[in-house]
């Protein structure tokens, strides 16, 4: 009887799916095994960038930019005082506009009057993950009304993207494996790897946005009770296997 070479393709998701057929060239040479596989890791992240930012009103555009150009020194002040370094900062946004009022808004003439400008301002600032807190509560502490939304990351993505692709790869021999066994062979060396659709993946932020007003002035409030979360990678392999 002859011979016959087979090609198995199986992808896995979170378990494995069913062979798809593929076009191949069936000959002697062409012992192998083709396996698609994912995986991933994850790893508590260890970098934060938390924005934060103020909004003020103001009757007139004068007023409302002195009064921004002292709360927005006075906000970088602080977090210079607290060991924040100057490159850790980044400017995001910067406004001043005429203030829209909502359409079911109740205020009276008076406070309308005293509201006429808006002015706004926002920073990032990169800082390690045990820090934000720290950030946070500095910022809101001079006066960052519109502050709160932490992005979380891990310096080292390539690492973790490196443990996914591991695991995945672990993951193909596995199938592959119980493949030959299925077909009576034995699974031989390893011909090709691909890392194939690496996907990266990174939790949802946390937000924490919190108004000035909310602040007790007397005695100082303590950091917002802020963790870190889990930074995930993804990585499918495509991996091609011999089979004696």
């Amino acid at each position: 009887m002859k011979r016959i070479a087979l090609l198995v393709l199986v992808v896995l998701g979170a378990a494995v799916g069913a062979a798809q057929a593929q076009t191949i060239q069936v000959d002697k040479n062409n012992r192998t095994i083709a396996v698609t596989a994912n995986d991933k890791a994850s790893a508590l992240a260890d970098t934060a960038v938390v924005t934060i930012g103020f909004q003020i009103y103001a009757p007139d555009a004068a007023t409302a930019y002195s009064q921004g150009s002292t709360l927005s020194n006075a906000i970088l002040d602080a977090l210079k005082k607290a060991g924040v370094a100057d490159k850790a900062v980044e400017s995001q946004d910067q406004k001043l506009t005429h203030t829209e009022f909502p359409e079911n808004d109740k205020s009276t003439p008076d406070q309308r009057a005293q509201k006429q400008f808006t002015l706004s301002q926002s920073w990032t600032v990169k800082a390690e993950a045990a820090d934000a807190a720290k950030v946070l509560h500095t910022a809101i502490e001079a006066g960052g009304n519109e502050s709160g939304n932490i992005e979380w990351d891990l310096a080292d993505r390539n690492g973790l993207q490196a443990q996914a692709a591991e695991k995945a790869l672990v993951r193909a021999r596995q199938v592959a494996t119980q493949m030959a066994a299925g077909l009576n062979a034995h699974l031989g060396a390893l011909i090709y790897a691909s890392n194939q659709t690496p996907m990266t993946r990174l939790l949802e932020t946390s937000s924490a946005t919190i108004s000035a007003q909310q602040i007790v002035p007397a005695p100082p409030p303590a950091p917002l009770a802020i963790r870190p979360q889990q930074v995930e990678e993804s990585a499918t392999v495509y991996a091609v296997f011999a089979i004696e």
